[in-house]
């Protein structure tokens, strides 16, 4: 059996300050957008919440619609239908993100955005289409040197640091993870516990039996 064959460097996924960080540095600018009616910060906070929040590939980003979105749904959710390897799946969300969907659709609504299920959910103000992945890679980046963080970081980073997020909060389900991730192979999804063998001794060095 072939053995997975990358590995997850520590400098590819945030720690949760920065992460913490980058978010509310985020929110910050698209508050002291709104009354000025600046489209692009306020994008920028949905996009990033939207990295953190779900994990999703960029591509994935890029390809969603408003009615991708369930946020009336006692668990909410969206869906992925053109995944890696052309692979559908639904990817559920935490209270708090589905909050923020609910103000960015009336926020798109407010703004003369359709909200109609197959508009783009990220709109580009140049093509009015969906923002292409390079675009939403510039939303990431802005935001993140506004955090002053360091450079190396790409907007797939917040896909690995909501994976180590949500491999903790699970208490370590590598299956529940796998299913949100949308990984054809659970030893895709192995990596992100190797990489937090720390968290795992400093968990497993608390247990006295």
């Amino acid at each position: 059996m072939k053995s997975n064959s990358w590995e997850l460097d520590p400098k590819k996924f945030l720690p949760r300050k920065n992460a913490e960080k980058l978010l509310a540095v985020a929110k910050n600018r698209a508050e002291s957008a709104y009354p000025k009616e600046k489209k692009t910060a306020v994008r920028d906070y949905f996009i990033i919440h939207l990295g953190l929040a779900t994990g999703l590939r960029v591509m994935e980003m890029a390809a969603l619609n408003c009615g991708d979105l369930s946020t009336e749904d006692t668990l909410p959710s969206l869906l992925v239908k053109n995944g890696k390897g052309n692979k559908r799946r639904r990817v559920f969300f935490n209270g708090p993100f589905k909050q923020h969907c609910k103000e960015y659709l009336a926020w798109k609504q407010s703004i003369g955005e359709s909200t109609e299920p197959e508009q783009p959910l990220l709109l580009s103000s140049n093509t009015g289409g969906h923002m292409t992945t390079r675009a939403i890679q510039k939303a990431f980046k802005r935001c993140a040197q506004k955090a002053e963080l360091p450079l190396h970081y790409s907007i797939h980073c917040l896909r690995h640091t909501y994976a180590c997020f949500l491999l903790k909060a699970s208490n370590w389900n590598l299956r529940l993870v796998q299913k949100q991730l949308g990984h054809a192979k659970i030893t895709t999804t192995q990596v992100y516990a190797d990489v937090m063998l720390p968290e795992i001794k400093r968990a497993l060095d608390r247990l006295y039996l």
